[in-house]
């Protein structure tokens, strides 16, 4: 049979590994929502992005063509 001390290192080094176990699915949980808020945040931004072309978009859509800036015909 098993020596008494050695089972009782192995089972506090079990005990040691399942605290950590629990600690680090913590940490991942927290994590896991930090990755959930920032793609939720990025989402946001490109969609804000996307916005803000198509107005961009529309209003170049809108200069009239064909005509000059100030700064081309002062150079002739």
């Amino acid at each position: 049979m098993a020596d008494p001390k050695h089972i009782d290192l192995i089972a506090e080094r079990v005990e040691r590994l399942l605290l950590r176990h629990e600690e680090l699915q913590r940490t991942n949980a927290l994590l896991m929502e930090q990755v959930a808020s920032l793609k939720a945040e990025r989402d946001s931004i490109k969609s804000r992005l996307n916005a803000a072309r198509s107005r961009i978009d529309a209003l170049l859509d809108r200069l009239p063509v064909g005509t000059e800036s100030p700064a081309n015909k002062d150079s002739e």
